[in-house]
């Protein structure tokens, strides 16, 4: 695994259709290394990005029927992802299990807010102009954050405030969840080992 350290929150998945092949690691505690392969490059850098900015080593692998078109690839490795983390976080006790991150990008300025509570939803308010970036269609980064979030267990809400690079609109939308559930996964010292809830569990 990327950088191992004791007792680190870890998770793997793999998921196999006839539509896609996805081998994915996940290490919560970690320093933000990558290594993601999914046959789509844009959507390989927004991968890293999350990565880096939320600090999480990721590894992903995954294979997918590109020939059809890249909608089975981008949902399957949200819906790893999101399965990933909810494995990692267990039970969810100790976390800080809210989030929140503005990330700037130029003229661009987006927001991500996310509650690891068990409870997926997503508000996306993004709107995006061009159709493609670079060979991947952007309606397909919707697909991708649905996807995380239910299979997650959380409750994502991101939106785009302004902006005019469909590029950085996108980006800034990545780096602002990773932000966000970093914060989110946190472990907070002053509730060790209870959950973040006046239900007692999550």
């Amino acid at each position: 695994m990327l950088n191992p350290v004791k007792k680190m929150r870890t998770a793997k998945v793999a998921r196999a259709t006839k539509e896609t092949s996805i081998d994915l690691e996940l290490v919560l505690d970690g320093t933000g290394a990558a290594e993601i392969s999914t046959g789509i490059g844009f959507f390989d850098h927004m991968l890293e990005s999350f990565a880096k900015h939320g600090a999480f080593d990721l590894k992903i692998a995954a294979r997918g029927d590109l020939h059809v078109d890249m909608h089975h690839t981008v949902e399957d490795v949200g819906i790893c992802l999101g399965e990933a983390f909810s494995k990692a976080l267990g039970d969810h006790k100790g976390i800080r299990r809210f989030g929140h991150a503005y990330i700037p990008m130029d003229e661009t300025l987006s927001r991500a807010a996310v509650d690891f509570a068990n409870r997926p939803y997503l508000i996306w308010r993004v709107n995006l102009v061009r159709p493609k970036l670079g060979e991947m269609d952007t309606e397909l980064f919707k697909e991708f954050f649905q996807a995380f979030a239910m299979h997650s267990g959380a409750c994502v809400h991101i939106e785009n405030l302004y902006g005019e690079n469909t590029h950085h609109i996108v980006e800034s939308c990545y780096k602002a969840l990773a932000r966000a559930t970093r914060t989110a996964v946190e472990l907070d010292a002053r509730t060790a080992g209870v959950a973040p809830s006046t239900k007692g569990v999550l």
